[in-house]
């Protein structure tokens, strides 16, 4: 499903809303036209640098009167050759983990590792081998996204954010951004500040930083070829400093082609990104970025157990056919996942006086498609038409679509801070999100080749009784939220407090057609933030951190499942993390123990057809510890080591019915929670010589639970990678030729890396009355995609 698309009850009250709310960050300048051109004093611009969700950036250590944030970011003329510097020098073990000071954990990945990666690479691709995630994708092009498994959580529990606002689902992570176009990504695991727009935190907060433009002209080209016919070019044009308007800006675009791995499919993906900011002296920033995305790809299988084994000891595969199927009706064509997208976001920061500061974040998403599949074929006797009103002929193929009419989300965060004196910072926001779902699930006739044709085409659509077959449902939400924040810092900035607290209020709808039946509730969701952090000296720090969190049930999980009467309730998360860091000039440590506590568990269930579902589980806890090892380059080799260990339990016995349709409960309560392998594992190295660059990395994921039941598992494995390149001298217009080899699945493994989704118990299990369970469907798997191979060529201009 794609869970961030979305809209509004009332999609014009919404835009009123952000239209509102960008004319109050207008009307800023209008009212303190001084502040807003720079005219005040340099001098102020400690105490309000501009923050924003843009970014978790590391920070100098005793930066005085000013807030140690997760959203601080470069962002006068002033600072940003020394807060560039402090980047490159806090980035350790060949970009694969930073120097960070702020009071929780987060694991980041800088853009020295990003440039030794394939251009094709995901955000989920470049956190493979951070400590709290377990990552599974299903394609070696990058048109996908997959899924991600963190402390017993799953990116369903994550705010997935770019820039600050709400971005892509996992499983469709490509559509955000490309990856030259990243400057970091940052894995916050077991918190999130308090203004983030998010309504799933529970396991924390994946951040995408996005590229600032440039302050000279120029832009950089690439160019890569690879396995399974992969073709990709990519160009970004940099406009520079435009004059003396403080603006600057930038606009790319890539053209991206694959086959499948697995079985036959053309996957095909159109992006475009553009980025423009405008700084003041006095600190003030306006910045924008907006990406289109297009894409038609294949919608891959997921195996069961039964269908994987016979993959590796047969090498028969499970994928899609490479032409008509008479027999299945599953050729590749009729299986084919088309989308359109925009996504804008546009944080502004102001500093109105030496004391007060306004923060505006609106953002704003909207995507059309469908993915279509095999619907069998018309049966006999039936009494359906084309829209002509002539018979379907028993036997003919049919289509059945997942339509998404629309998918919009649109909201704004505001935030007042103001400095109280020297040592402490207060912030009060407000957050305002709507999000709603229009999808129907016509069925088609397959046209005559075997591929699927436009569920909108006249000529192909199904009628019943003169009236076309469009069964669907509207689903989403609206919040709105309240925060506040204190900041303390003493002992000459060594010691910071912070405490807040965010009450969310939210209203949810479920309509069907044609019957109009409707289901809807009123949500609210106290979350208390508190953390400390204490730095001993330049090279020690502790910390603690705790905070509440929620999820929310996505629209796109709700219009996926069997909804009867209520809606599932909202899942809560009460968690806790203490941890302690050391640094100096040759390695950084890392260390964060976390429990959590976990009421009304929200699981993914897999529907099929690369759709989702939604259910309550129970209770959960989940306790264990992260460490992150790595080092400055000894005779140009820099390592890099991480380690968890989880012990995640169910705590509640999970309701089923046995053989005779009697409800019961299945025995679950203190077995191993599903997708929570308790051990993961991972270690890096990094080599620079001159020109040359290499990075290999292995990773490990312990055995896990499948089901709820725990009758279904996944072994350990390990998975790896490797990148090696040259830069090459400047030549001509060419300022940074390169040439660089990417690997994947060196080894070629066959092996599982996650599930899509779980199930209740692939096999029959005795209930707490006695009687067995009726014998369930198995878990469908993701397989790590075969060995492959991606060359590129690219310089700066």
């Amino acid at each position: 499903m794609r869970p961030f698309r979305s809209g509004s009850l009332s999609s014009k009250k919404a835009l009123m809303l952000v239209s509102c709310l960008a004319g109050v960050g207008s009307a800023m300048l209008l009212l303190y036209p001084d502040k807003a051109l720079g005219r005040t004093s340099v001098k102020h611009t400690a105490k309000h640098a501009p923050k924003s969700s843009t970014a978790f950036a590391a920070k100098p250590v005793a930066a005085p009167h000013r807030r140690l944030s997760p959203k601080d970011v470069t962002s006068s003329k002033d600072e940003v050759v020394s807060v560039s510097t402090t980047r490159h020098a806090n980035s350790r073990g060949g970009g694969m983990m930073r120097v960070e000071t702020a009071p929780y954990g987060i694991q980041t990945i800088s853009k020295q590792f990003i440039e030794a990666r394939s251009p094709t690479s995901t955000a989920l691709d470049l956190i493979k081998n951070l400590p709290s995630v377990n990552v599974s994708t299903p394609d070696t092009s990058g048109m996908q996204g997959g899924s991600i498994q963190s402390r017993s959580l799953t990116d369903a529990d994550m705010a997935l954010m770019m820039d600050g606002a709400p971005a892509a689902s996992a499983a469709y992570m490509a559509e955000n951004v490309d990856s030259e176009n990243l400057d970091s990504v940052s894995i916050l695991p077991g918190s999130s500040p308090i203004d983030l727009p998010a309504t799933s935190a529970a396991a924390g907060v994946m951040q995408e930083t996005t590229h600032d433009a440039q302050h000279k002209h120029g832009g950089m080209m690439d160019f890569s070829y690879g396995t399974n016919n992969l073709s990709r070019e990519f160009i970004r044009l940099e406009s520079g400093d435009i004059g003396k308007t403080g603006l600057r800006s930038y606009i790319s675009f890539s053209n991206t082609h694959a086959r499948s791995w697995m079985g036959a499919g053309i996957n095909e993906r159109r992006h475009l990104d553009f980025g423009i900011r405008k700084d003041w002296q006095n600190g003030s920033f306006a910045k924008l970025f907006m990406s289109w995305n297009s894409e038609d790809f294949t919608i891959d299988r997921f195996p069961t157990a039964a269908q994987f084994y016979n993959y590796k000891h047969t090498g028969q595969g499970y994928g899609r056919k490479a032409g008509f199927d008479a027999a299945g009706n599953d050729y590749w064509k009729n299986n084919i996942d088309h989308w359109n997208q925009i996504f804008l976001t546009a944080p502004m920061h102001f500093v109105l006086t030496r004391k007060l500061s306004f923060d505006l974040r609106p953002y704003y998403n909207i995507g059309k498609g469908w993915d279509g599949s095999s619907s069998g074929f018309a049966a006999v006797g039936n009494t359906t038409t084309n829209y002509l009103g002539t018979p379907i002929a028993a036997g003919t193929p049919l289509t059945g679509y997942y339509l998404q009419n629309y998918a919009r989300q649109v909201g704004a965060t505001a935030i007042l801070g103001y400095d109280i004196d020297s040592h402490n910072h207060f912030e009060v926001g407000y957050w305002y999100q709507n999000q709603n779902y229009l999808q129907h699930f016509p069925v088609s006739i397959t046209n005559a080749d075997g591929s699927n044709p436009s569920p909108n085409a006249l000529g192909s659509q199904i009628y019943s009784g003169g009236k076309r077959s469009f069964s669907g449902n509207r689903t989403g939400f609206e919040i709105h939220s309240l925060f506040l924040e204190e900041t303390a810092k003493y002992l000459k900035n060594k010691l910071i407090l912070n405490a807040g607290f965010k009450y969310v209020m939210s209203n949810m709808w479920y309509d069907r057609y044609p019957a109009n039946s409707q289901v809807g509730q009123n949500l609210t969701a106290p979350l208390p933030h508190f953390s400390a952090s204490y730095i001993i000296n330049d090279h020690h720090q502790v910390y603690v951190n705790a905070e509440g969190d929620f999820r929310q049930p996505s629209p796109s999980g709700i219009a996926n499942s069997s909804i009867t009467g209520t809606l599932p309730k909202n899942q809560y998360s009460i968690k806790e993390e203490l941890g302690y860091r050391y640094h100096d000039n040759y390695i950084v440590a890392d260390l964060a123990l976390f429990n959590y506590n976990i009421t009304n568990r929200l699981l993914t269930t897999y529907i099929g057809n690369g759709q989702s579902g939604v259910v309550n589980a129970g209770n959960q806890t989940a306790r264990g510890f992260d460490v992150m090892l790595s080092a400055q380059p000894l005779y140009g080799f820099s390592p890099y080591v991480s380690f968890e260990y989880l012990n995640a339990r169910m705590d509640s016995n999970l309701a089923a019915q046995d053989v005779y349709g009697v409800m019961s409960y299945m025995p679950t309560k203190g077995t191993q929670a599903p997708q929570s392998p308790h051990v993961l594992a991972n270690f890096g190295l990094t080599y620079t010589n001159k020109g040359f660059f290499a990075n290999g990395t292995v990773h490990y994921t312990g055995p896990q639970s499948v089901t709820l039941a725990g009758d279904q598992r996944i072994p350990g494995y390990v998975t790896d990678t490797l990148s090696l390149g040259y830069h090459f001298k400047p030549f001509y217009y060419a300022k940074s030729p390169t040439i660089r080899l990417n690997f994947t699945n060196l080894t070629g493994s066959i092996v599982r890396t996650g599930s899509n989704g779980v199930g209740n118990n692939a096999y029959a299990v005795r209930l707490l009355n006695g009687n067995m369970t009726k014998t369930a469907s198995s878990a469908q798997f993701y397989v790590e995609p075969r060995f492959s191979m991606t060359g590129t060529i690219s310089t700066s201009f």
